[in-house]
């Protein structure tokens, strides 16, 4: 069989150290080369002993990879023509420049998609960075067509709104949901990136879905000054001083367990919602659960027919620039939704930006 009629699925996300060892090297990945501060160092290690001295998202990854490819191999239609499910890292082995390049030759069509729903240039745009240079080495490239967008996908909604109603029952009384998102620069809303609007996205849609009368959104895991907010520990203290009887906080910036979410809210948010004396608990990840596998799968099957219900597709040699493929798409979601974001507002006790 020819490569002509071969197609791969290239699945992504960021990666992290399977050790204590790897620590270092990682974080050297991260800041591009550049050799990270001793103090810096040594505060990334202790988190990671937090947490049992490692990530567990490269091995979500590779679960969700074979899932993935179990549940494409069992289509009626084609499967003697794919290649496989290929998973890659940002910042860790296997990195996504050595796995385009060894399977850009055996196939025709790439369908890449990232472990991360939620479109900015700093991140989805770096994913497709390394997914097209990757490709830079073979004069006859194959074609390649990446999600840049699954933020309101159906299934993605559905799939957190299931987790988070079925948490909000152990609570005595419904408790406020605060919605989170790694946070991003600030200097991205002056460039006009989409991804403030992106999450905010998924959140009214979620809170339309479960449904959720009181919620909010906050920021986490900022890097430093002049970087979005508020931030998650800033919110804790704003919903203790209103009063709030109890928190559930839902990471939908995240899709896995890793240490923005082990640690950031299970240890760093956990013991300040306890110093206010706030009771507080965080839905479960969708991580490797067959639910998310089904829902990746849909969306290969929506990239490999250019059905876009929910979704955002690029293609390499689209003449229009990634960035504005997305905002175009958060225009038309925006327009779309003003009536539900209006009746969210009127719910929420605090406004859906607190």
């Amino acid at each position: 069989m020819g490569r002509a009629d071969r197609w791969a699925v290239l699945l992504m996300s960021y990666g992290g150290p399977r050790s204590l060892e790897e620590v270092e090297r990682y974080y050297r990945h991260i800041l591009k080369g550049r050799q990270p501060s001793s103090g810096m160092l040594s505060s990334l290690v202790k988190r990671y002993e937090a947490i049992g001295g490692r990530s567990p998202l490269p091995d979500i990854t590779f679960s969700i990879a074979r899932q993935l490819e179990t549940t494409l191999r069992s289509d009626p239609e084609d499967t003697d023509n794919f290649a496989g499910v290929f998973a890659a890292m940002k910042h860790s082995h296997p990195f996504i420049g050595e796995v385009v390049e060894r399977i850009a030759g055996q196939v025709e069509h790439i369908i890449a998609v990232v472990l991360a729903p939620h479109y900015s240039r700093m991140s989805i745009g770096e994913y497709l960075r390394y997914t097209t240079d990757g490709l830079t080495k073979w004069p006859r490239r194959p074609r390649l067509t990446f999600v840049l967008s699954w933020s309101t996908h159906p299934g993605l909604i559905s799939l957190f709104s299931k987790l988070i109603a079925e948490k909000m029952t152990r609570f005595p009384t419904p408790p406020h949901v605060l919605f989170t998102a790694h946070s991003l620069p600030e200097r991205i809303v002056e460039e006009g990136d989409p991804y403030p609007e992106e999450v905010r996205s998924t959140c009214r849609a979620i809170a339309a879905t479960v449904p959720i009368r009181y919620w909010s959104f906050a920021y986490q895991s900022a890097s430093g000054p002049n970087w979005l907010g508020p931030d998650i520990l800033d919110a804790l203290r704003t919903l203790r001083e209103r009063n709030v009887a109890s928190v559930l906080v839902a990471p939908i910036g995240f899709l896995s367990r890793h240490l923005e979410v082990l640690y950031d809210i299970d240890i760093e948010s956990k013991e300040e919602a306890d110093r206010l004396g706030l009771p507080f608990d965080r839905i479960p990840m969708p991580d490797d659960n067959p639910s998310l596998v089904s829902v990746l799968h849909t969306i290969v099957a929506q990239a490999r027919s250019g059905v876009s219900d929910g979704i955002v597709l690029w293609d390499e040699g689209m003449e229009t620039d990634p960035t504005e493929v997305v905002r175009r798409h958060v225009r038309r979601e925006m327009k779309s939704s003003e009536g539900v974001d209006r009746l969210s507002s009127a719910a929420d006790g605090c406004g859906d930006d607190s």
